[in-house]
């Protein structure tokens, strides 16, 4: 009886599984950054795959896109006023902090999802920046303004971006995301993470990647200081003693 249980399970679980499939690709995987360079845009689109045991849905599809830089740590600083002077008194240090976060969808995360849902899967901004307190206190009560002020910041320098007209779908079940890349972003693997909501639940989810890299003469000034670092450094110094001696002869005053 167990035996035969179990055979009819198994012959009932590829259908119970089978459900929307997500379907991604960039208009590029590699942004080149030269002496020039103000921002990009890149597209991405995708497609909602269903097959026949797909479940009919209460409501329409919604998508987030969330773009994830390279991580890293950051210490935010808070001036006080001491005597007439302005010191930084108070500081916070945040430990693996994207450098970049963009989160595009098609109508606002309020909207798509409940805050227990977006806070269990990391959707949204302030649930990509975990709160870090101080350690050397047991209640850190001021966390939450140091915290505020890193999104603030970020957010002012264009590096933390929330959209909510960002994704738009065309032909049914396809769709594309605009994502603006400024000019500061840092160097390194951008992750692109795409996840398909629909009634508040998320229903499937696909990643894809894309590099920011140094190209042209910048390029080859870094790969010559990486492979060839003593030739490197003594041809700046014989390029910089040049240009004193030169500099010197030019403005000479007689």
């Amino acid at each position: 009886m167990r035996l035969r249980f179990l055979a009819l399970a198994a012959m009932l679980l590829p259908a119970v599984a089978r459900a929307e499939n997500l379907v991604v690709a960039l208009s590029t995987e590699r942004i080149g950054i030269t002496s020039n360079f103000t921002g990009a845009d890149l597209a991405l689109f995708g497609s909602i795959e269903r097959d026949a045991g797909t479940i009919a849905r209460a409501g329409n599809y919604d998508i987030v896109v969330t773009v994830l830089g390279p991580r890293g740590s950051v210490v935010v600083r808070e001036k006080q006023n001491w005597g007439p002077l302005w010191l930084n008194l108070d500081q916070r240090k945040y430990i693996a902090i994207p450098a970049f976060i963009a989160v595009l969808s098609n109508r606002p995360l309020e909207a798509i999802a409940s805050p227990q849902i977006r806070a269990k899967l990391h959707v949204g901004i302030e649930t990509l920046v975990p709160p870090q307190g101080d350690k050397n206190r047991v209640h850190d009560g001021d966390e939450p303004n140091f915290r505020d002020a890193l999104i603030r910041l970020r957010r002012s320098q264009k590096l933390f971006d929330d959209n909510g007209k960002a994704v738009s779908f065309f032909g049914g079940n396809l769709f594309r995301a605009n994502i603006r890349i400024p000019g500061t972003v840092p160097l390194g693997r951008y992750t692109v993470e795409v996840a398909l909501f629909a009634d508040g639940l998320r229903l499937a989810s696909n990643a894809t990647a894309f590099n920011v890299i140094k190209r042209g003469v910048e390029q080859q000034f870094t790969k010559a200081s990486r492979d060839y670092g003593l030739a490197y450094g003594l041809a700046t110094s014989v390029i910089a003693l040049f240009v004193g001696w030169l500099a010197s002869v030019i403005f000479r005053r007689d």
